[in-house]
């Protein structure tokens, strides 16, 4: 397989899509928890009632459609290798929770891998739905639209006064988990990221890496999302979360814009460094391509790189992932292998474009 027909049915679809203010917010997520009323969690079910809850998912749902999510495809994580459970968490259709610990675990996936609705993870259900972009509102909308759908075959565990019941305390509620993925390169040249993140913590919110709880902000990319669930409305946790993406918005383009009056040179030097690292490098690891990716990213925001698809950093931070190099080498590689592999892969993806240019 050619690097084009991989990068085509690598990435998800929706992810190639542009969405309002999508220069520096990439994605937004919404997430919602639900549990069967008659069966234990899954932290504390038998296998015997995991295996039950598999079984009347498959049934019911297996290949069936909702809206554009067409033919959601039932997958179980016992019968994937293990490279094959990474790539999904690579590209966040499943939770390394799932791939790694969860028993009996399965996800349904759209098509066009919009929509992933994990099964046996924390919660018997955990469903996600994602938009490019800030589109938390749309988003929410559909996520509304899917829960009912599902709800019409399950009873969900729900309490009057606690609301949805979760095997998380913090998820008790709405059972919603909102996040908005967002490349804030500026605000970390200029380090003012480092003062804004204790004052969003103290709104109710948390600042992630990439992959999420744990995880570090590779390539300058922070994952935004409410830590509160009981006693608010979906509608106020959304109104609270855009709230702050719309001020770190505002905060990034005033970053890039007094980096452009103040050291316009020094910046297009550190862009085209990265360039030149990732056009020509032979050996490079995530951690270093993560930072030439975000400083590319942001000379093609900054127009200092012309010939460039503004999609490049979402692609090659999927692409150069370790489980994504093996999958497309068709083998396991060992750390210095996926080094130059990625290396390699990097160069034959600016030579496509520059193809493409000509």
């Amino acid at each position: 397989m050619g690097l084009e027909q991989f990068i085509n049915e690598a990435i998800s679809p929706w992810l190639k899509e542009e969405g309002p203010d999508s220069d520096i917010v990439m994605s937004s997520r919404i997430r919602l928890a639900r549990n069967f009323e008659q069966s234990p969690f899954p932290l504390i079910a038998k296998e015997e009632h995991l295996d039950g809850i598999l079984h009347f998912i498959e049934r019911e749902y297996n290949h069936q459609s909702l809206l554009q999510y067409k033919d959601l495809e039932f997958v179980r994580m016992e019968e994937l290798k293990q490279i094959a459970k990474q790539v999904l968490v690579e590209k966040h259709l499943i939770s390394p929770h799932l791939a790694e610990k969860s028993k009996r675990g399965a996800a349904l996936i759209s098509k066009n891998e919009q929509v992933s609705i994990m099964i046996n993870e924390e919660d018997h259900i955990r469903m996600q739905l994602y938009f490019p972009g800030l589109q938390l509102e749309k988003a929410l909308e559909e996520a509304f639209q899917l829960d009912d759908w599902l709800e019409e075959k399950i009873d969900y565990a729900f309490d009057e006064s606690r609301g949805y019941l979760t095997s998380c305390p913090t998820n008790v509620g709405t059972g919603l988990r909102a996040s908005v993925m967002m490349h804030l390169p500026a605000l970390a040249i200029t380090r003012k990221i480092n003062r804004m993140i204790p004052a969003i913590n103290q709104l109710g919110l948390v600042v992630r890496g990439i992959y999420g709880e744990g995880s570090e902000a590779l390539g300058n990319i922070f994952q935004i999302s409410n830590q509160i669930t009981l006693g608010r409305s979906e509608q106020d946790i959304i109104e609270d979360l855009k709230s702050v993406v719309e001020k770190l918005i505002e905060q990034e383009r005033q970053a890039r814009s007094w980096l452009m009056q103040q050291s316009e040179l020094e910046l297009e030097d550190r862009v085209f460094r990265s360039y030149g690292v990732l056009q020509h490098s032979r050996i490079i690891e995530s951690k270093e391509t993560a930072k030439c990716l975000s400083d590319v990213q942001l000379g093609i925001d900054l127009g200092f790189i012309k010939d460039i698809s503004q999609s490049i950093l979402n692609e090659l931070m999927v692409l150069t992932q370790p489980a994504f190099l093996q999958q497309y080498a068709k083998k396991a590689l060992n750390p210095h292998e996926r080094d130059v592999f990625r290396a390699s892969l990097i160069r034959e993806r600016f030579s496509i474009e520059k193809k493409e240019e000509s």
